[in-house]
């Protein structure tokens, strides 16, 4: 089995609604439940061996996309910005279940590659604290430190919707990610004080105008956590080839995201996906940017996933059929989790 470190997952938003509905979320992650991709059993049985484990404020309305028209086109309106209040105390709420399950030892909270690395030698799921879209930080950044100091380790400062530091792509087909502007003041001060901490930075749903601002700015390697391929699915989340070449030239990397629709040439939402479809977009992330720069970004308990996989424990479906497409072992390797563990010892300073 190779063992798999990922680079998005919503496990988190899943397990603060299990507590919203009066269940007991560490229970149900360790013990395992039916609900959503994700629990230590089941995480275990598809060599799910951590990841990136995402802080994400719902809005206000439960997100759904755009009905396709008939030429199977959409475009989803943004979500409206949310105010900061409410997302700190959801956010400050689920950084505490994180930290629960640490201390009730269902995985391990890590804040360093060699904590990864033990982690997965002693079989225990290797949790980092990511923050998709920054609502619960303020234009000072003082929540920022106190993310910090309990664990966050990595962020993207815009899910797609604006906010106070930048601007967000719409879930859109077909269309280019330059959506609009990129960093606001505060982006560029937020970048720049990741570089200084520490703390990763994620592109996955920034305009590619942001995408350039965070190059220009960063000194770290570019990263999008779980996106995929604009020339074989030209969703707006979806990556062109100049940010692919310039990911390739920083050294950085692109998280596979297993979502159907960034997928699919016709980027329908149906499970009934292949996994041909999968491979084909590490195909093509491969030749344009190397081995080096392509890992695994899921988008478990995020987003529809093909349902050859269903779930954590069907991980191991994609690795045999990379094997089957002529991936090595080395290159498996590189893809599940080392290309992973490298860059986040770049952007952690070690």
């Amino acid at each position: 089995m190779e063992l798999v470190f990922d680079g998005h997952n919503d496990v988190l938003l899943r397990l603060w609604r299990s507590r919203a509905a009066g269940l007991d979320p560490i229970r149900e992650f360790i013990g395992g439940c039916r609900e959503g991709h994700i629990d230590a059993p089941r995480a275990k049985a598809g060599g799910l061996a951590g990841g990136l484990c995402a802080i994400y404020i719902p809005s206000l309305r439960d997100f759904t996309l755009k009905e396709p028209d008939a030429n199977g086109h959409y475009v989803t309106p943004l979500e409206a910005p949310l105010e900061r209040p409410i997302s700190l105390d959801i956010g400050l709420q689920m950084a505490a279940i994180a930290l629960q399950l640490d201390q009730a030892g269902g995985w391990r909270l890590c804040r360093s590659t060699a904590d990864i690395r033990s982690a997965l030698d002693d079989g225990v799921f290797a949790a980092v604290l990511h923050m998709e879209g920054c609502e619960p930080i303020d234009a000072d950044l003082a929540a920022l430190d106190v993310f910090h100091a309990a664990g966050l380790r990595s962020l993207g400062p815009v899910w797609s919707r604006h906010n106070i530091f930048g601007h967000g792509v719409p879930f859109a087909f077909p269309m280019s990610p330059d959506t609009g502007p990129g960093l606001t003041e505060a982006g560029f001060e937020l970048v720049r004080a990741c570089n200084r901490l520490g703390i990763l930075i994620d592109l996955a749903h920034i305009t590619e105008k942001g995408f350039w601002d965070v190059a220009d700015t960063s000194d770290q390697p570019l990263i999008a956590s779980h996106s995929n391929a604009h020339a074989l699915t030209p969703v707006a989340r979806n990556l062109t080839d100049r940010q692919l070449d310039a990911i390739r030239e920083r050294k950085g990397l692109v998280g596979l995201n297993y979502a159907v629709t960034m997928l699919r040439e016709d980027s329908r939402d149906d499970s009934h996906t292949p996994l041909s479809d999968m491979v084909r977009h590490v195909d093509y992330l491969v030749d344009r940017m190397g081995i080096d720069c392509v890992a695994l970004g899921s988008d478990f308990d995020g987003a529809t996933i093909p349902a050859a996989i269903g779930d954590a424990a069907g991980n191991q479906k994609l690795v045999a059929a990379l094997r089957s497409a002529g991936y090595a072992d080395d290159d498996l390797k590189k893809i599940c989790r080392e290309n992973w563990l490298r860059v986040l010892g770049q952007a952690w300073h070690e």
